[in-house]
């Protein structure tokens, strides 16, 4: 039976979520998807679904997944795709409607190419050949790190004198978190500025529990670095984000956020704490988290590819 392809809908986000991880068992050993991911991605305000996703099925059974959304409003595309390994000629279905999409949306930007990057697996059940062949190579790659957590080990660290840590309960400590995020990143492989109101939805705000966000402020510099982590991930707490802005970076401030963050988890009694890190950032986050004892779980590269 020849694979049949339709858009997705928010009603097909469990049978999406099954197929990641399926994907997820193959290449990391363990499922590690929740379904509320997979719906805030299907809500991405940058896609509309008829256009911008792809199921492929074999007869009832759903073998591959794509993703379109474009944050930049210019050139750069992101794409997501998932495939069970015996059903590359699916992927290389979604893959080819994909790169024709994001020419389409960047060219409907003004621009004249599209820049189009895919996060995968170092070792993904879609087989690389199939990019290589389309012109895609890598240009960046990054670590998913994770640290066992224990409460008695785990407890809230002292705060050093002229420096105070604080919560996000308060509309004007988020107001500022997003400030924060936009220029401690700023000079970071890929940032794509955001204002707030779509900054909101890329960090899934609807199921964030604010009192897992902190800002650290100095008594010089006033607020200089936030920590925002989330706590709804079944396989461990998760640190989404860690920032902090260039004239505090060196004394010790995102090292204090990261065992705030440690400590949370624990109390909450979570067993492990995971973050991902870029491998070439130059602000030192990979001697941060390596000094902290967080270790690699696995790793992802950066796939891109130039269309016009």
């Amino acid at each position: 039976m020849p694979y049949s392809r339709r858009p997705a809908a928010l009603a097909d986000a469990a049978a999406i979520t099954a197929l990641l991880n399926e994907v997820d068992e193959i290449e990391i050993g363990r499922p590690e998807t929740d379904l509320h991911t997979v719906q805030a991605d299907l809500k991405h305000p940058e896609t509309d679904l008829e256009r911008d996703s792809w199921l492929v099925l074999d007869g009832d059974r759903l073998v591959a997944y794509g993703l379109l959304w474009d944050e930049s409003g210019g050139e750069r595309i992101d794409i997501d795709q998932y495939v069970l390994p015996a059903h590359q000629p699916a992927a290389a279905l979604v893959l080819e409607a994909m790169e024709a999409r994001a020419l389409e949306k960047a060219r409907g930007n003004g621009a004249a190419r599209a820049v189009v990057h895919l996060h995968l697996n170092v070792a993904p059940t879609l087989d690389t050949g199939l990019l290589r062949e389309r012109g895609w190579r890598v240009v960046r790659r990054y670590h998913v790190l994770r640290r066992p957590l224990d409460r008695a080990r785990d407890a809230v660290p002292e705060v050093p004198a002229g420096v105070r840590v604080r919560d996000c309960a308060a509309e004007a400590d988020r107001l500022r978190v997003h400030e924060l995020y936009q220029t401690s990143f700023a000079g970071h492989f890929d940032h794509q500025p955001r204002a707030y109101a779509p900054w909101l939805h890329d960090i899934d705000a609807e199921g964030l529990d604010w009192s897992l966000v902190w800002i650290v402020s100095t008594d010089d510099l006033g607020d200089v670095g936030f920590l925002l982590a989330r706590d709804d991930r079944a396989a461990m707490g998760w640190i989404r984000s860690l920032g902090v802005l260039p004239a505090a970076r060196g004394r010790g401030l995102g090292g204090l956020l990261l065992r705030h963050a440690f400590a949370a988890f624990a109390a909450r009694g979570r067993d492990t704490v995971g973050l991902g890190v870029d491998t070439e950032n130059t602000t030192g986050a990979p001697r941060l988290y390596d000094r902290h004892g967080m270790t690699v779980h696995y790793a992802v590269d950066t796939w891109e590819a130039v269309l016009s």
